[in-house]
Parts: C-alpha cells; structure tokens; sequence
C-alpha cells in the first residue's frame, strides 16, 4: 500500500488509515471480538494508521484491549480536549479546555491505550478563542516535552481550522474533505502542506452518501443524523445530471476524488465490517483513482450549489 511521509514528522504512514469513532460509537466491550477482527484485519493488511479520541466512549479502550500488543506496527493517534461521555475526572472541577483538563484527558487517553506515549496528539475541535488562549497548545506541548506524544496535531473545520495552520504551532492537521465537504481544497490543504504540515482526512467518502437512497446514519446508535446533510448535499449534486465518467462504485467516486488531490497525506475511514476493511485495502491498493473529468465534474457543482458564504457550510 502507498506510503506518505506525514509532512515534518518524519512518521511514513499508508494513505489510508483507520478511523476508530464508528467503533466506538456504534459497538461496546461486549462486542470486544469482532472489534479485535476489525483492528487485525486493518494491520495484517498492512495499514500502519489508526486515529482515535477520548470522547469516542470505549475506542481507545478498545485500541488497548485488542492491539496494543501490536504497538510497534502502526502509527498511533489521539484526540484531546473532549472527555469520554460521562467521565469527570475524580475530585477535580476543571474545564476541558484548561492545561489541567487537557492534561487529566492525555493521561486518561494512554492508560486505556495500554501505552506509554502516541505517536500524534491533537486537539479536538478546539474553537479559535482557545487557541487565542494559548492554554490548550502550551497542554500539548508540556505533553510532548514529557515524552507522553512525539507530535501534536490539530483537528478540526472552517475558521480555527485556517487560525491553526496559520499559527505555525501544528505538526499536523486533520479536516472534513470529501465531495459533500470540499472548501480545504479551496487553500486550507495546501497551506497546511507549504507550513510542512501532514494533512489528514476525516469523512473522505462523506459517510457513504453518494448515491444512497437515505441518509446512511438512519439507525445508527449514536447520532442517526450524523450523515443528513452529507446525504441532502449529494443528493443537490447528483440532481444536476449524470456525472462525466462515473465508476458508478460510490466508494471508490469519493475515495478517488479524496486522492486525486495531491495535498492530503492520509484518508481515514471507520467500518465496523471486517469485509469492508479488506474491501477498502484492495481498493486503495488498486489506486483508488477516478478520471480529471468526474473530478473536475464534482467540483465543478460543489462551486455551483456552494455560495461561499453561509450556505452549505452554515449547516454542517
């Protein structure tokens, strides 16, 4: 599988990689064994990336129990800043966004990883006014000073997403990119990259959107409205007629747009199916790559239906 060097870090991660919040939104402890077929299905076919969070319930519970063993083979990320649902740290009133919360969130992240330090740490969604703040980078940085992360990322969309690439602060930055989602290609990817940032997918086949006759989260346990207005967007876009050189696949149509900009590093997916892991492997193996023309078709109607303004980005 093709490889990335994820921008200054020197980490050479596959372009695909694994993201673990559909397991650990959707399945539990219980079901502890068909996540472990997931994980290793994930490694033995050679993915050397794995992106979880705190706020992701048994995720990283999940990441300890079934492959920490395994640490040495893979490149192992988290996220910071949001806690686990229901989880208070034990008598302490700290906000999350404090340098005592993020550090109480880091620490709890590496005892249910069963591990000593990640590889990339990030802050989750963190708002501009806490990043002005400068208390959440300096958490982060006192993390990696002590050994606990190597590098330290930023996730997150739209505005504080464009204050921490220009902030210089980030090793690493991971964004929504998909064809539902495309405002990074429009300056933010290739900011990140002239900073010598890795760049990270979240959402690059937009949930399974395209082509799906609803919205593709209905019955979900978490949120059943995750995916509705990815689905409401596709289905604007494949109203505007047929698409130029359509793989009809609606996997490889969104992986395939996601590669076909030179910008991203890494597209990560979430699957709960051990077959859809090795489905997605082969895929990305094969080149995961679609025709200029169904590219430039995409976005061609991304910049029609998007009005630059308050339109489709006032509602994701």
């Amino acid at each position: 599988m093709e490889t990335r060097t994820l921008g200054k870090t020197s980490i050479a991660v596959t372009r695909l990689g694994v993201g673990l919040a559909a397991i650990g939104e959707e399945e539990s402890l219980d079901s502890i064994d068909k996540v472990e077929r997931v994980l290793a299905t994930a490694l033995d076919s050679g993915i050397t990336f794995f992106d979880t969070a705190e706020c992701y319930f048994d995720s990283e519970e999940m990441v300890g129990r079934t492959i920490s063993a395994r640490r040495s083979e893979f490149t192992l990320a988290t996220k910071c800043g949001h806690a686990k649902p229901g989880v208070t740290p034990v008598g302490q009133d700290i906000e999350d966004w404090s340098i005592e919360g993020i550090t109480a969130s880091i620490d709890r992240s590496l005892t249910r990883l069963r591990t000593d330090y990640v590889d990339l740490l990030q802050l989750h969604s963190c708002s501009v006014e806490e990043l002005e703040k400068g208390n959440v980078i300096e958490a982060l940085q006192r993390a990696r000073d002590a050994g606990k992360t190597r590098f330290i990322g930023y996730s997150g969309d739209n505005e504080a997403a464009h204050w921490a690439v220009g902030s210089g602060q980030f090793d690493t930055l991971q964004t929504s990119f998909n064809l539902a989602d495309q405002r990074p290609r429009l300056g933010l990817l290739s900011n990140a990259k002239a900073k010598g940032m890795g760049t990270i997918a979240k959402r690059p086949i937009a949930n399974r959107a395209w082509g799906a006759p609803q919205s593709p989260t209905v019955g979900f346990k978490f949120d059943p409205n995750y995916a509705d207005e990815y689905w409401r967007r596709t289905q604007e876009m494949m109203a505007l007629g047929p698409l130029a050189g359509d793989p009809e696949d609606p996997i490889l149509l969104s992986l395939g747009f996601a590669y076909a900009h030179d910008d991203l590093d890494v597209a990560i997916i979430g699957t709960r199916s051990p077959e859809h892991m090795e489905a997605n492997c082969a895929m990305v193996e094969a080149g995961a790559s679609i025709s200029d023309a169904t590219v430039q078709d995409l976005c061609s109607r991304w910049d029609r239906l998007d009005d630059g303004g308050d339109g489709w980005k006032g509602q994701m």
